[in-house]
């Protein structure tokens, strides 16, 4: 099922992040998921290039919208995610091995074959009136990024925000993506519940970095103005500094939290690089094509925070490391944000929950 029109080198193609299309893990597996191809498109708001390889959406028909995790490092028990697979295309992404499961790559499959699940408004508005729901906090982009370009003409965020906010469900949202001001009449009906956190993920403040680490995420000046935008409209903003990458962009880690905190963010906080399965092959195939002369001395670096490998994946050492680099990581990013006064996280409430509240008709997107 790999995608017989990625036969060339993604440095070639405007874009997109990875260089190559691996066979997956379980290749000799089918789905059992029903899929359809929908439409090709293109969407994405700086790259404009004829030899740009199309997105191609294809339908997923999963009748469950709400995911649990009982993972004790994620801090994200209940998520929702209308997409699977990103545009994006950042090259660190831990979720790009999902992709597969499907019988897919988790190159460039990855963020040219989009899973959409048109139906999660109405799913999300039946879990809602269902006496079996308990209002909790849900996070949104547990796996893929909401506010991906996709997001631009499907609008499936932004219909489960307004059944979020109908039913008054307390959500936290992390992003990369500037689009996330467009649901501003949305996110303030949430905020006057104290119903809603926005994370803005900021990796670097080099442009030229962000254009080839991620390539279709909104630049980091964008991703400040999304945080000015934010605060300034009284919806809780916070900084994540996800993913920390050693050798490469912790040296960046005050400047972005003063950044941060200049534009109005609350609070912050850090994850630090985690390349789980086949993203750790083509991380060092983008850093060896990127960063050539720093290649060795990156991955040395995580190799030493990881016990000698570049993939850790224990609870409680995967999200931060651990070793002298990882504690140095730790303690400046623990003093700048002190420094900055990141720390006013406001707590998300379930006390405005409201089971009737609602009988709008969802407009489906296909």
């Amino acid at each position: 099922m790999i995608n017989p029109e990625i036969t060339q080198k993604a440095q070639k193609i405007k874009g997109r992040g990875v260089l190559e299309n691996p066979a997956g893990r379980f290749e000799r597996l089918s789905t059992a998921v029903e899929l359809e191809a929908l439409e090709t498109a293109r969407h994405d708001e700086d790259w404009q290039d004829e030899k740009q390889i199309r997105t191609e959406i294809l339908r997923d028909t999963s009748r469950t919208i709400i995911s649990t995790n009982d993972s004790p490092d994620v801090g994200m028990g209940t998520t929702l995610n209308a997409y699977r697979g990103c545009e994006h295309g950042c090259i660190y992404c831990y979720a790009r091995p999902t992709h597969e499961f499907f019988g897919l790559s988790a190159g460039l499959d990855f963020e040219t074959r989009i899973f959409v699940k048109p139906e999660a408004p109405q799913l999300l508005k039946e879990k809602f009136q269902s006496k079996a729901w308990q209002p909790k906090v849900i996070f949104m982009s547990g796996v893929t990024d909401c506010y991906q370009p996709l997001e631009r003409t499907v609008k499936l965020t932004r219909g489960c925000l307004e059944v979020m906010a109908a039913f008054r469900n307390p959500v936290s949202i992390v992003t990369k993506n500037f689009l996330v001001t467009r649901d501003m009449d949305l996110l303030s009906e949430l905020a006057a519940h104290q119903a809603v956190s926005v994370n803005i993920s900021i990796t670097t403040l080099d442009s030229g970095l962000a254009r080839v680490m991620e390539p279709r995420t909104s630049q980091p000046a964008r991703r400040l103005a999304a945080i000015e935008m934010l605060a300034k409209a009284n919806i809780p903003v916070n900084a994540m500094l996800g993913p920390v990458l050693p050798g490469l962009t912790e040296h960046e880690i005050p400047a972005i939290l003063k950044s941060a905190a200049d534009a109005g963010a609350h609070s912050a906080y850090y994850n630090v690089l985690r390349l789980p399965h086949g993203v750790k092959d083509l991380f060092q195939s983008w850093l060896r094509e990127h960063y050539p002369e720093r290649a060795d001395k990156i991955l040395n670096r995580i190799r030493a925070m990881r016990d000698g490998k570049l993939n850790d994946a224990n609870f409680g050492t995967r999200m931060h490391g651990k070793g002298i680099y990882a504690d140095q990581i730790e303690q400046i990013f623990k003093h700048y944000r002190a420094r900055y006064n990141l720390l006013r996280r406001t707590p998300l409430s379930t006390a405005a929950f409201n089971r009737d509240a609602m009988s709008l008709q969802m407009q489906l997107p296909f």
